[in-house]
């Protein structure tokens, strides 16, 4: 049984990634992460409100969706637009600032999957700049929680 302890992994410069393994087969992760309307259930941050969300309940690469949000107490809206959508391995989408979230999953077992999530923020002109805000360690660890939560999601399913 895969437990929730997070694990930090290095992939490269301006990104923040954590890994965790989960008690449940790669497609079931994937039908959760791959439907916006689920990223309520997922978050670990506390900054995406449950509804309502725009878009398709199953993203594919350049599809759009929108949440809302809401951080330092002020509501907002995102829209984000999915880069790389791939069955059971990889969902990943980019906010209207340029930076990215990515989610990896690779499958250990026919019941087990380590699960990588990663905000990619080199993709800036100016990565520094996340750094100052702290954006690098408040979203450290919020994919920390978001992480635990969802390994806790399929224990003893």
């Amino acid at each position: 049984m895969a437990s929730d302890l997070v694990t930090t992994v290095d992939t490269g410069p301006h990104r923040v990634s954590r890994r965790v393994v989960v008690d449940a087969p790669a497609a079931e992760i994937f039908e959760l992460i791959v439907n916006p309307h689920r990223h309520p259930d997922l978050d670990g941050s506390g900054t995406v409100r449950k509804k309502p969300v725009k878009g398709s309940e199953k993203l594919t690469d350049g599809a759009r969706f929108s949440v809302r949000m809401r951080q330092f107490g002020v509501p907002y809206t995102i829209t984000s637009t999915a880069t790389e959508v791939r069955t059971d391995r990889v969902v990943e989408w980019r906010h209207p600032m340029g930076h990215r979230w990515r989610w990896d999953l690779e499958a250990l077992l026919p019941t087990t999957t380590q699960v990588t999530e990663t905000f990619d923020y080199s993709t800036l002109a100016v990565p520094k700049v996340m750094e100052l805000l702290r954006y690098d360690k408040k979203n450290g660890q919020g994919i920390e929680e978001t992480l635990r939560a969802l390994a806790r999601r399929f224990q003893g399913a």
